[in-house]
């Protein structure tokens, strides 16, 4: 079977990933770590604050917080990005020399497979097996980066989902559980006063 789109995206996206990364080199890109940690943490922790706004565009949910957590990923990653690339202007001083842009080259390859995973990872979020292109189920590296997936999922809590969607709607789940004990405590007194 010929490769898809989806395994041409899949290649140049790991190749433009890997050739920038090459050029860069391996120790300027360990500083963008820096960058895209920060970007996925401002996204999990910021995104209630457009959510808002995106729900005027969409009534669903899946859609409002997906939009609204890569807005404030992207936001984020550019003004990060901006500011560590300027701390290493100073850091960075010198090339260190084919082993660093060899080794730039193999960091940029796993960065954009791990790129490639969260996308497909949103994706089969977003949209149903059932209803997915044949351009996208048919590729052959659907399954590789399925697994992928599948060892990300396995990582995460088994509960993130109710966790956010919870949060979303403002009911945390511990109130719940801390208001049925209390009514059962006046129930004990009573049967001392028999004599």
């Amino acid at each position: 079977m010929p490769i898809t789109i989806f395994d041409g995206i899949v290649i140049a996206v790991v190749l433009f990933s890997a050739i920038l990364a090459m050029v860069r080199g391996f120790s300027r890109e360990i500083l963008s770590i820096a960058s895209w940690a920060g970007s996925v943490a401002a996204a999990y922790y910021l995104y209630p604050v457009l959510l808002p706004y995106a729900r005027n565009y969409t009534d669903d949910d899946k859609i409002a917080i997906a939009g609204s957590a890569g807005v404030v990923f992207l936001v984020s990653l550019i003004v990060i990005s901006f500011i560590t690339s300027r701390i290493a202007d100073f850091i960075i001083d010198s090339r260190i020399g084919a082993l660093d842009r060899t080794l730039g080259f193999l960091f940029g390859a796993a960065r954009g497979i791990l790129l490639l995973v969260v996308a497909v990872a949103f994706w089969n979020w977003l949209v149903d097996v059932k209803t997915q292109p044949e351009w996208v189920t048919q590729a052959k590296s659907k399954p590789f980066l399925d697994g992928l997936v599948g060892k990300l999922e396995a990582v995460l809590p088994d509960d993130i989902e109710p966790q956010i969607r919870a949060r979303i709607l403002g009911k945390p789940q511990e109130q719940t559980t801390t208001q049925a004990p209390a009514e059962d405590v006046p129930a004990t007194n009573p049967p001392a006063t028999n004599n």
